[in-house]
């Protein structure tokens, strides 16, 4: 057949192994790990997830090698923890019997061990151990290890390499990488030793070319190596991607593929793992910078989830492979949709980081766009229904779109109803703001799905008891979403008042000076826009600090890129009365002050549409509300409830 992306889709050939293609699943932490560090069953599930959607290698994330100098709460694997062995040979099965390569990143967090432990007084407890002796900047000491020490690490290198290879990987990653304790010794900004393993690169690399020497010996020839580099630290202080070159040179006759990501956890989580507010690929410039240095395949990786996009790095000789780990988050399938020539049909990542920041939280994985995710062992088959019924789905935003796209797949004749002249519902606005482009381009792709998927599409038409009485469904989805709220304060007959809707759906001119009332999540997206426009922009925020309605991860890049800007931020006010030159505002100290503004934009929240809901209650037998219906919330909850409640009929 002819390949729309014949560059993605060549085989490639690592050590003794021929992957099938060039799409590898990057390193995600585990789903469920028990307290031994032994992976549970939904890890297994959420690893063959990806095997089973097409990825070439799947690379099962971190495994903790000397636990004695990193306390992390991530996999360990010792023959002295019953079952442990076993149960990383399941893992490893999952992913080899759908035809990928199963392989498994061998790491050690060096000074940020418990990074991500749950448990904060138990982090706070534990030695941190790094190249030198030093102060992190949350005033963890750290302690330098020994040669002695040293020594120990890269013979736990070895033996966890020898040990995963028993229980039947493949192929496994060296992480150098992302601030961690190897990249810890090839930074001039943490190593300040003046022994064998500090100072020149030469010793720098040492420690690193040690633990790849030691797991050569462990696995033998023609297992493949993967090694993942920062290709430049990205801050003052790390080392640039020219340094990169030359550690990468210093490397490579030791390793079969070199993975080139980019960053350092102290200083850039949105560098190492791409915002929304950074362009796809940022850092595919350093895989290419550095491909051009050595001998041996290049892997790249960072916010890639579009085929196109991906097919030109290859084309192009940026790159030899790429990885994904958010990108197969949102879509496990993208693989095997690239080699169906379907990759218009791919779900692409949002990038608004529900996957990372539910672990901290819960423990837990979720997609924002993806029900399954951490939920894999509970049945990734949608299962077709026992009889057809008559769908009936009200309301095209999200919720809608994912409801009747599922319960098309179950078999069942469905119709979605619209009451406007569009699908996509809220997302439609996020077209409007360009660093929210994906999650529009998300409704653009379910409405081809549903399409597709032979869903009767109806718009403008509104659905009431009446329409149900004549359709006769024997389902009905109710996703009828929500509507703004209006500002609850007085406003002079000449102020000018726009609604966020009407700023972004109908392209309303707010002026060349703006007042947002409400510093949500909602609030300071707008206010980031109207200052990229170059508006004079001031947030008016009733509660004690911006957008607490963002999640833990997503919440600090935004508030960062808010610093970058001139925006005046009042936090405790309240705005008491909307003015033609501005809005009235109690501030927090018993003073009352006017912000100017040509225009207010209103940001205060929504409420769900529910006079339309109650209308529908008795409109079939089986009736379920969901998304913002229910009531407001969030992508994630609007899509996971649509997903089952298609499930349910």
């Amino acid at each position: 057949m002819q390949r729309d992306y014949p560059n993605l889709c060549k085989p490639i050939t690592l050590g003794k192994l021929t992957l099938r293609n060039r799409m590898a699943s990057a390193p995600m932490g585990a789903t469920d790990i028990l307290a031994d560090g032994t992976p549970g069953p939904r890890t297994l599930g959420f690893y063959e997830a990806r095997a089973k959607g097409g990825a070439a290698s799947v690379t099962v994330s971190e495994l903790v090698v000397h636990p004695a100098t990193d306390g992390s709460q991530m996999l360990h694997l010792s023959l002295a923890t019953p079952g442990q062995l076993g149960a990383f040979a399941y893992v490893a099965d999952a992913i080899k019997r759908h035809g990928a390569v199963a392989s498994i990143e061998l790491s050690h967090s060096g000074q940020y061990a418990g990074t991500y432990m749950v448990d904060k007084e138990k982090k706070g407890s534990l030695c941190q151990w790094g190249p030198s002796d030093g102060v992190r900047p949350d005033g963890m000491p750290v302690r330098a290890l020994s040669v002695e020490q040293i020594a120990d690490i890269v013979a736990a290198y070895a033996e966890a390499a020898a040990l995963a290879k028993r229980a039947g990987f493949q192929m496994c990653m060296v992480h150098a990488g992302h601030g961690w304790l190897l990249n810890q010794f090839l930074s001039p900004y943490f190593n300040k030793r003046e022994d064998e393993y500090g100072g020149s690169l030469e010793n720098r690399v040492r420690i690193v070319r040690e633990v790849l020497s030691a797991v050569r010996e462990a696995t033998g020839p023609g297992f493949p190596i993967e090694l993942r580099m920062s290709g430049s630290e990205l801050f003052d202080g790390g080392y640039d991607v020219e340094e990169g070159c030359r550690i990468a040179q210093a490397l490579q006759d030791q390793i079969d593929l070199l993975h080139v990501s980019a960053g350092s956890y102290q200083f850039g989580f949105s560098l190492t793992h791409p915002s929304m507010f950074r362009d796809h690929g940022v850092n595919v410039h350093l895989a290419a910078r550095i491909k051009q240095c050595v001998d041996v395949p290049v892997a790249t990786i960072g916010g890639l989830s579009d085929p196109a996009q991906m097919e030109e790095i290859i084309a192009s000789g940026k790159a030899d492979m790429v990885a994904m780990a958010r990108g197969l988050l949102a879509d496990p399938e993208l693989p095997n949709k690239v080699m169906a020539n379907r990759g218009a049909d791919v779900v692409k990542c949002v990038r608004c980081f529900v996957c990372m920041a539910e672990r901290p939280i819960t423990q837990t994985r979720r997609c924002a766009v993806n029900p399954l995710i951490g939920r894999e062992f509970e049945g990734l088959e949608i299962v077709p229904a026992g009889s057809r019924k008559r769908v009936l789905v009200v309301g095209g935003g999200i919720a809608g779109l994912k409801a009747a796209h599922t319960a098309a797949l179950r078999g069942h004749d469905v119709t979605l109803c619209e009451a406007s002249g569009a699908l996509g519902g809220i997302l439609n606005t996020e077209a409007a703001l360009p660093f929210k482009y994906d999650m529009y381009e998300l409704a653009r792709t379910y409405a081809r799905l549903i399409e597709h998927a032979g869903v009767h599409i109806i718009l403008n038409q509104p659905v009431d008891a009446a329409f149900c009485e004549t359709f006769k469904p024997d389902a009905l989805i109710v996703a009828v979403g929500s509507e703004e709220l209006e500002l609850p304060m007085p406003a002079d007959a000449d102020a000018w008042v726009i609604g966020i809707d009407e700023l972004y759906l109908e392209n309303a001119d707010p002026g060349d000076e703006v007042v947002i009332i409400g510093g949500g999540l909602t609030g300071c997206e707008c206010a980031l826009l109207m200052a990229q426009q170059g508006r004079t922009v001031h947030v008016v925020e009733m509660g004690p600090e911006l957008a607490p309605d963002a999640n833990i991860r997503n919440r600090p890049i935004l508030l960062a890129e808010l610093e970058n800007t001139d925006i005046e931020v009042l936090t405790g006010a309240r705005a008491e009365a909307i003015q033609a030159d501005g809005v009235m505002v109690a501030l927090s100290d018993g003073t009352t002050r006017v912000v100017p503004g040509t225009s207010v934009i209103s940001a205060i929240g929504r409420r769900s549409r529910s006079a339309v809901v109650e209308g529908l209650r008795d409109g079939a037998p089986f009736v379920r509300v969901v998304g913002d219906a229910l009531r407001p919330a969030n992508i994630c909850l609007a899509i996971y409830e649509a997903y089952h409640a298609a499930l349910d009929i």
